[in-house]
């Protein structure tokens, strides 16, 4: 079995997480390193990708600039969106020429990778007891609505492929703290809210939401998933390095 290296970087500014993507982007596109998912969470940052609208950034830029909040225009496909704490965001730095599920031509197709993006994050959510779903045209992972409760956005997935290597990934709301959607209209969706995994739990739910918890659980279902071993990396330099001294995660 293949493996892809697990790096987790706890909270770290946006800018550090785009330079984090860019070494790696880099060395995979030379065959340097193996696929890599890197873990970590943002201070509190709005990011606006191909397709966004500014008008969808309801807080005005004095608002922003007095909470600390950063405006960063991306690659990655999708409109706007919010990262911040309690909120765990995934960067899969994936070749998609490797062997993939589900690849039937030369590489995978980007829209067949975020299905298995989403894949991964609907069985991690399902390890949290929350019932998770697609929704027909509408990229991310949602809750199980019914009857006139309708379903509520729980992840969003926007991604970026450069010479058949994927960055940017997808956003998992843990603890967020859900009023800070209201700076923006997520992903322009107007007629469906946020949720979170804490809000959403069973009371005692079969493992407890915390950060820790939805790390271990995205990280084993994205092996299961692209069906490789996570292999843990203490650093980026390590993986940059070869990785010589990785240990698998269990």
């Amino acid at each position: 079995m293949s493996f892809v290296h697990l790096l987790q970087l706890g909270r770290v500014p946006y800018d550090e997480g785009l330079r984090v993507q860019h070494c790696l982007v880099a060395a995979r596109k030379a065959g340097a390193i193996a696929d890599t998912l890197v873990l970590l969470e943002h201070p509190p940052v709005l990011t606006l990708g191909r397709n966004a609208r500014r008008e969808n950034v309801l807080a005005s830029e004095a608002i922003l600039a007095a909470r600390g909040v950063e405006v960063h225009e991306i690659k990655r496909g999708g409109d706007v969106t919010y990262h911040g704490p309690g909120q765990l965001v995934g960067y899969p730095i994936v070749d998609l020429r490797g062997d993939l599920p589900g690849k039937k031509g030369p590489h995978l197709g980007p829209v067949d990778y975020v299905r298995l993006l989403e894949e991964v994050l609907i069985r991690a959510c399902r390890e949290f007891g929350v019932p998770a779903q697609r929704v027909a045209g509408r990229t991310g992972v949602w809750t199980v609505g019914g009857g006139s409760v309708p379903e509520k956005k729980i992840a969003a997935i926007g991604v970026h492929v450069s010479g058949g290597i994927t960055s940017h990934g997808f956003a998992l709301n843990v603890t967020t703290d859900l009023r800070d959607f209201e700076w923006i209209v997520p992903c322009g969706i107007t007629d469906r809210v946020p949720t979170s995994l804490e809000l959403e739990v069973d009371d005692p739910p079969p493992l407890a939401p915390t950060m820790d918890n939805a790390r271990n659980a995205v990280s084993r279902c994205f092996g299961g998933v692209f069906g490789r071993q996570m292999i843990w990396a203490e650093s980026l330099q390590q993986i940059l390095a070869g990785a010589a001294s990785a240990v698998p995660v269990d």
